[in-house]
């Protein structure tokens, strides 16, 4: 399940989808313990097939259960303007990573931004990183923006338990502003997604609501319990481009 649209009345936040996230995936690679795969992917149905410039891409993770940010990887990216689109990507730790401004060490500086179906993840100093344009695992024929990054576990914490969170914000008039945020995957009562983390256990095999893999489907997820077992599948199947090794998500459709 995704959240295409995370704004008021079906649009996108500050009415650019470059903006709207629309899905977070926390999970363990196939045959590689001791590291984690995290991805965020935005702008649904692509109006625009570049990462906005102005914007401060986020991915935020609680090690210590406090619910604030303790680990931040954050991107920048380069006007498309000035040649081929390139990322900033930095790591931040401690109190750093409560900060909106892009802070911390810098993983990799002008890496190339993926939108070709042959293009290729880099090297981030311990990680491995990919930024560009993919094929949407939302079950749909269609494109996405896609961050995905393979960290080992000592960058995330102490803990093996986090929580997982992404922001999107935009720079007006010299300041960082929040435009969108998402922990947990598509919409359900406030109840029982409050706070709004991603929780994963680095100890346990990652299946939602425990992180989440690229195929779990979380509505078949949540209507299964309170449901006691009578609705237990929309019908929806795994989107079949996926990839067997990073960055997993398909290459973009035609």
């Amino acid at each position: 399940m995704s959240n295409h649209f995370s704004a008021a009345n079906l649009k996108y936040p500050g009415g650019d989808a470059r903006l709207d996230l629309t899905d977070l995936f926390v999970f363990c690679p196939p045959a590689a313990c001791g590291r984690t795969v995290l991805i965020i992917d935005a702008s649904p149905f692509l109006a625009s097939p570049e990462f906005h410039p102005r914007a401060v891409y986020r991915i935020n993770i609680d090690n210590d259960g406090d619910l604030h940010a303790d680990v931040a990887f954050t991107f920048t990216f380069s006007p498309p303007a000035e040649g081929p689109q390139v990322m900033t990507a930095y790591y931040a730790t401690g109190r750093l990573a409560r900060q909106r401004e892009p802070v911390g060490e810098v993983l990799v500086a002008a890496a190339p931004v993926g939108f070709g179906a042959s293009a290729q993840p880099v090297r981030a100093g311990p990680a491995r990183l990919f930024a560009g344009l993919r094929s949407d695992p939302f079950f749909a024929g269609t494109n996405i923006l896609s961050i995905a990054l393979d960290v080992p576990d000592e960058m995330l914490g102490p803990w093996p338990r986090i929580g997982v969170w992404a922001t999107i914000s935009l720079r007006r008039d010299g300041t960082l502003v929040q435009l969108d945020r998402g922990g947990y995957p598509a919409a359900a009562a406030a109840g029982t997604v409050l706070p709004d983390i991603l929780r994963y256990d680095c100890g346990r095999p990652a299946a939602y609501p425990n992180g989440r893999n690229l195929t779990d489907n979380v509505f078949d997820a949540r209507m299964a319990r309170p449901t006691n077992g009578t609705v237990s599948s929309d019908g929806l199947k795994p989107h079949d481009g996926l990839l067997a090794e990073f960055p997993y998500l398909g290459p973009p459709n035609p």
